[in-house]
């Protein structure tokens, strides 16, 4: 087991397009993105003066100011940002800690209609985070297949490829409560989970084996609205209200925390199913990417800063890592198993040595001498690798016959 590291969760930012409803109602925009770290919620307005020679008409001395907020994050993608570009920065770059033996979360964040599903999930003609993730996932797989076994398995399922993925997701979310709200017209009514699990194990047959054994967790939650803004009513007013306790219990144990005193304070986590099952990816053995999800317009006014807030708060929050690497020591009937497999390298890597030593014999005398010694260094490497192999079966088959 690996000494643990400490992590901060990591909190990206993207900012969605505005759709149709926002650019015919002439809404004024609310967000500016600086660069790829910093925005502005609310920035100002600049004012011309009196004195450079112009005087604004009509100016409201009693409005409002702007709230002119900074936030900085990990990453912050625009209105322009692609599905592979928000991709590569977020499971991306977790994906060689996962294949390590982290257990590692992504969790999409955000109000109703602010882009969380398109940005998990995705289209057929433009997928999404868990898509690429998974395209990504199985290349790395085919990477190492000569030196690591490797089983997959995605909620008690064991799928064979991308492809098959992306129907499964496809299916999955089709399956998934939806309902037109006036804020989204297939509003998602509940959360959805995706949950990967990984076990790698080194091909070379071994008494004392590592395996590695960990869990990615794709997470699309149901979005938090406001019932006077969605225009909720009946079961799907109860519906939003049990999303919004929920979230907020999510709100809840983000601020506990990320609290500096939250060691010594008590986690609400069994305050919800959601958080419950959020535990392990919050406050756990876990690496955590948050993409939170925002509306530039103005007709989100509130939403985007909750969510802003939500995202800011949520950078705080540390988390104790562990590689799972577990070792197995094969008990005493495994081992003619072990011999067997040891024999069957044994035999292949005898007929690589053969094949090599007749290439090396039918090096013409010309040959250059420097490449001729390079041949011959590799060739002294590859026989101490076999010499090795064998000793080591033979060192197993001593134990078996001495047990």
């Amino acid at each position: 087991m690996q000494e643990d590291v400490c992590n901060h969760v990591k909190v990206v930012i993207r900012v969605r397009p505005e759709n149709q409803k926002e650019r015919d109602g002439n809404f004024k925009k609310v967000l500016q993105v600086v660069d790829k770290h910093m925005l502005v919620f609310d920035p100002k307005v600049e004012e011309v003066s009196f004195f450079h020679g112009k005087k604004l008409p009509h100016r409201d001395l009693n409005r409002k100011l702007n709230k002119d907020l900074k936030f900085v994050f990990d990453a912050v993608f625009d209105e322009n940002s692609s599905q592979l570009e928000v991709f590569e920065h977020t499971t991306k770059t977790m994906l060689d800690g996962f294949l390590n033996g982290y257990n590692c979360t992504v969790l999409a964040y955000g109000a109703t209609g602010a882009g969380k599903t398109h940005t998990m999930l995705g289209s057929p003609q433009d997928p999404g985070v868990m898509y690429l993730t998974m395209v990504e996932l199985y290349n790395s797989m085919n990477r190492m297949k000569e030196e690591k076994h490797c089983a997959i398995a995605v909620s008690y399922l064991e799928p064979k490829s991308a492809e098959e993925i992306l129907q499964m997701l496809d299916y999955g979310n089709k399956n998934r409560t939806q309902h037109p709200t006036d804020v989204n017209a297939s509003s998602s009514r509940s959360h959805a989970v995706f949950q990967i699990y990984l076990r790698q194990q080194d091909k070379t047959a071994s008494i004392n084996q590592n395996v590695r054994i960990a869990k990615l967790s794709l997470i699309d939650l149901a979005g938090s609205e406001r019932a006077r803004a969605t225009n909720a009513k009946g079961a799907r007013f109860r519906e939003g209200a049990n999303i919004n306790r929920s979230l907020l219990a999510l709100g809840n144990v983000i601020n506990a925390l990320a609290d500096p005193k939250s060691k010594k304070q008590h986690i609400p986590y069994r305050n919800s199913k959601l958080t419950r099952l959020l535990k392990d990816s919050l406050g756990g053995n876990c690496r955590t990417i948050i993409i939170a999800t925002v509306s530039p317009s103005s007709l989100f006014y509130d939403d985007t800063y909750n969510t802003l807030k939500y995202a800011n708060r949520a950078k705080d929050i540390k988390s104790s890592l562990k590689s799972n690497i577990v070792s197995l020591d094969s008990h005493i009937s495994q081992y003619a198993k072990i011999c067997e497999e040891q024999k069957k390298e044994i035999i292949i890597l005898k007929e690589k040595l053969r094949i090599y030593e007749l290439g090396k014999a039918s090096i013409p005398e010309t040959h250059d001498r420097g490449q001729q010694q390079v041949e011959i260094n590799r060739y002294v490497i590859f026989r101490s690798i076999v010499q090795a192999a064998f000793s080591a079966f033979e060192g197993i088959s001593i134990c078996h016959h001495v047990h």
